[in-house]
């Protein structure tokens, strides 16, 4: 399916306005020339059926990218998003299902914008979750005004989609709100925005802090190792199985299987052995 494309030169951003003429201009299929094509790809995976297929329903895609414009990205990035959507609709198609492939394409088609719209409309993502990204499309079809929300239309809104009206107010506050840089712009004294770089403190990247952590980190490995040293070779194995192993930890049962001794004795070793290091750290 990838090959469905490349036998036409049809790149939506090199010229927006002649491609969407050629797009107009290929033939719509009848309902009989679509289910022998789609046989033909489905049953013997004829390349060329496909690629008819996609070429028919380009127009399609122009008209559902359409009414995705008003997120100020490019029509021509929607719509090569919307063809990846088609030729991964025509590609799973099955003519034995009794519907049109433009009924089944459509929720590809707009499935492929969606991503791209919530990957690009916002430095911060609005909408992670499949309820949220719902949400979010849903909201800003209800939305007649630029005002908030009222009382009563935000709860009708939250009806309408079955979800919480706290939902809807944060939903909202993401539509309406912008994205800031992080650093000052060129303009930030003219427009009177001050930029977070200015008010924000790194504390973390303070040198002297810094050192002084590396310092005790380094000292109270020193002095662990010595504790350690201290143990007898049985008490110090516990320790480091209960304790300093990243993964795996072993447990009491473990090591009484091990040693040959009961899980009670293992946690009395365990406790004389915790008390004799925290002697020698503390000392």
């Amino acid at each position: 399916m990838s090959t469905a494309l490349q036998t036409v030169n049809l790149v939506p951003g090199s010229n927006l306005n002649a491609y969407m003429q050629t797009v107009n201009n290929f033939h719509i299929l009848s309902a009989e020339r679509e289910k022998e094509l789609a046989e033909e790809l489905y049953y013997n995976e004829n390349v060329e059926s496909a690629r008819q297929l996609v070429m028919a329903h380009l127009r399609f895609v122009v008209y559902i990218a359409k009414s995705y414009q008003g997120y100020g990205l490019p029509l021509a990035d929607l719509i090569q998003e919307g063809n990846v959507g088609l030729m991964k609709a025509v590609k799973r198609f099955n003519p034995e299902k009794g519907v049109r492939l433009v009924s089944f394409a459509v929720h590809w088609v707009k499935a492929e914008m969606h991503e791209y719209i919530l990957r690009n409309w916002r430095i911060v993502k609005v909408a992670t979750t499949k309820a949220q990204r719902k949400l979010f499309f849903n909201l800003r079809g209800s939305k007649k005004r630029l005002a908030w929300f009222t009382n009563d239309e935000a709860h009708a809104v939250a009806n309408d989609l079955g979800v919480d009206v706290a939902e809807v107010r944060r939903m909202e506050g993401r539509l309406t709100s912008t994205d800031l840089g992080f650093d000052a712009g060129a303009d930030d004294d003219e427009d009177g925005v001050v930029a977070p770089a200015h008010y924000l403190e790194d504390k973390s990247a303070d040198p002297a802090e810094l050192m002084e952590n590396s310092d005790w980190e380094q000292n109270s490995n020193d002095h662990l190792r010595l504790a350690l040293g201290q143990l007898d070779e049985r008490s110090r194995d516990i320790i480091q199985a209960r304790w300093l192993n990243d993964d795996n930890k072993a447990t009491l049962h473990q090591l009484a299987d091990k040693y040959g001794v009961s899980a009670e004795r293992i946690r009395q070793l365990e406790k004389n052995a915790m008390k004799k290091v925290r002697a020698t750290m503390e000392a």
